[in-house]
């Protein structure tokens, strides 16, 4: 069998997420932004260019590739960073000449992983991208601008898919219950849509497991999923409510309410980058200038939980959420960006003519730096001159609180502007 070969199997014995991946974009599920744009057109038309998806699991990277392959008539060739080498490489680019040579057909090359390819194995793909005997989709959870080359990069479109919505995985279950003659409760499919948290093929894959008994039930998810169901069914509390009793908490100074929540967290199985996001939001939105220690301890808690993993990683987590819970409180700087972002968006002011850029030839006959004084040439090294646009001269948006280290702040800005 070589490599473009196709074989009739029976699909019954295929796992249900592979029986349901849609072979049509009208029966794609999600990225609703990203298929009513430039790149949906182009697959319409049966033309693309070579591409990486990059999002979590599960959310239609290499659907989409099989998708694109069947719209432009094309061979589709799957393969995976993790497992392949240069060998790999060289057959496939001998076989896609083939077809373009023989039969006029292009060749899509799908890389699962693709971060995981090493910078040689990258370069290897850069003359056969380039003149188009290959079109290269990759798909990767990491950030690409990290993990791929960046010659490789100049020569694909990054498209980055989101987390699919609830109301999305429940449309996929849906489609499945149907597709397959399931019997479901209504609320047993919410529940694994929320369990499934953007992963379609997680939901599809606890469906399948449910559909072996009569009916899929509450009762059934239960038996499946165990105390983790707690957190997914909508009858006690859902995961939005316990991340709101959490951050609540942290804000209100209760570090044993906080806890709690935060047990709550990991003890449903939370994602860990989904606690951490919520921790350092809290260390900046909540705590502020009043303590800056702690927007440096929750990102460095966030890094070390993720590097540990659990279960020690809930001993760093803790550590930062009784901090922030402790620390005192101020959202003045959180206050300050909005009521200056609304400002900006009502008006366009000019910068002031002494604060404008003199890098480059003929600044000055412009005025640009005539009369800026340079702070550190002053006692102090403060000197008073107006920075805000002339029609901005009275605005105050940073107002700093007595609370914790910013005390401090708002006496020497007192001093030095308010007085």
């Amino acid at each position: 069998m070589d490599l473009f070969s196709s074989v009739n199997e029976d699909t019954k014995y295929q796992p249900l997420a592979e029986r349901m991946r849609p072979k049509t974009l009208r029966d794609f599920a999600g990225q609703t932004e990203i298929l009513r744009g430039a790149l949906g057109k182009m697959i319409a038309q049966g033309q693309t260019p070579s591409l990486i998806f990059f999002g979590p699991p599960g959310t239609g990277k290499t659907t989409l590739a099989k998708i694109i392959a069947n719209t432009t008539a094309s061979e589709f060739v799957k393969i995976n960073a993790a497992l392949s080498g240069i060998g790999d490489l060289r057959n496939i680019v001998k076989a896609a000449q083939d077809q373009l040579k023989f039969y006029r057909r292009r060749t899509i090359l799908f890389i699962d992983e693709i971060h995981r390819f090493n910078k040689g194995q990258q370069d290897f793909l850069l003359p056969y991208v380039e003149d188009g005997r290959l079109i290269l989709i990759g798909a990767t959870t990491e950030n690409p601008f990290f993990e791929v080359n960046a010659a490789l990069l100049s020569r694909v479109k990054i498209v980055r898919l989101s987390k699919l919505t609830v109301d999305d995985i429940k449309k996929i279950l849906r489609r499945a219950v149907d597709t397959e003659g399931f019997s479901a409760e209504d609320r047993a499919l919410d529940i694994i849509a929320d369990f499934a948290d953007g992963d379609a093929r997680m939901a599809l894959n606890l469906l399948e497991q449910a559909a072996f008994t009569e009916k899929i039930s509450v009762d059934t998810l239960r038996d499946l999923l165990g105390e983790k169901i707690r957190r997914y069914d909508k009858l006690g509390d859902t995961h939005y409510d316990i991340a709101s009793a959490f951050i609540k908490s942290m804000r209100g100074s209760d570090a044993d309410a906080a806890i709690f929540y935060l047990a709550r967290m990991i003890d449903g199985g939370e994602d860990l980058k989904f606690i951490a996001r919520r921790i350092v939001i809290c260390a900046a939105e909540d705590v502020g200038n009043a303590d800056p220690q702690a927007l440096i301890l929750a990102n460095a808690a966030a890094q070390a939980a993720q590097f540990v993993g659990l279960p020690e990683a809930r001993i760093i987590l803790a550590q930062a959420v009784t901090y922030i819970a402790g620390a005192p409180k101020s959202n003045a700087a959180y206050l300050a960006i909005d009521r200056a972002l609304a400002d900006v968006k009502s008006s366009a002011d000019e910068v002031p003519k002494h604060l404008r850029d003199t890098h480059y030839k003929g600044a000055k006959a412009f005025g640009h730096g005539v009369g800026y004084k340079y702070p550190h040439d002053f006692d102090g090294h403060f000197v008073r001159q107006q920075y805000l646009p002339a029609t901005k001269s009275d605005a105050h948006y940073y107002e700093p609180t007595t609370q914790g280290a910013e005390a401090a702040i708002k006496r020497r800005l007192e001093t030095l502007w308010r007085e």
